[in-house]
């Protein structure tokens, strides 16, 4: 299988567990799904094998002390910029069903928070924070006030 083929799976394979997380999120067949870390296991086995097989004795050196021209370098390698591609899809999947999970538990709204995770990881992140933020303080209630509930 090329890179190209792999990189293109990657990319294909994140695409039905974002499709739930925001097209359907309270269907239990979402839940039972997001339920599981086979996805990432997946992901981060692909990870793994392109990590070890991208990593050089010149870059093992160069990313020991990385300057931002040896990372540029060593992205400019296909197998190195798939690699780092992935990685950000498994992280960013990661994230995103923190976010599902986090709405799920609070009713707070997170579509726009999942969305933005996909196109841009984490600027969903920060667009989650924020709007956890913002309800907390329409609602009047703290995080203290939520941690002691959940405590109880």
């Amino acid at each position: 299988m090329t890179i190209s083929q792999i990189f293109n799976i990657a990319n294909i394979f994140v695409l039905p567990f974002w499709a739930l997380m925001i097209l359907l999120p309270n269907w239990k067949v979402t839940q039972r799904v997001m339920e599981s870390y086979l996805p990432f296991v997946a992901l981060a086995g692909v990870y793994l094998y392109l990590f070890i097989s991208s990593i050089t004795p010149e870059n093992a050196q160069a990313l020991s002390n990385p300057q931002l021209a040896d990372i540029a370098r060593f992205f400019a390698d296909e197998k190195a910029a798939a690699t780092g591609w992935i990685h950000f899809l498994v992280m960013d999947l990661f994230v995103g069903r923190w976010i599902y999970w986090e709405g799920q538990k609070t009713g707070i709204w997170t579509i726009h928070s999942l969305a933005l995770s996909l196109f841009a990881g984490p600027l969903g992140l920060l667009s989650h924070i924020f709007t956890y933020w913002i309800a907390k303080r329409l609602d009047g209630s703290s995080d203290e006030a939520v941690i002691t509930e959940k405590a109880s």
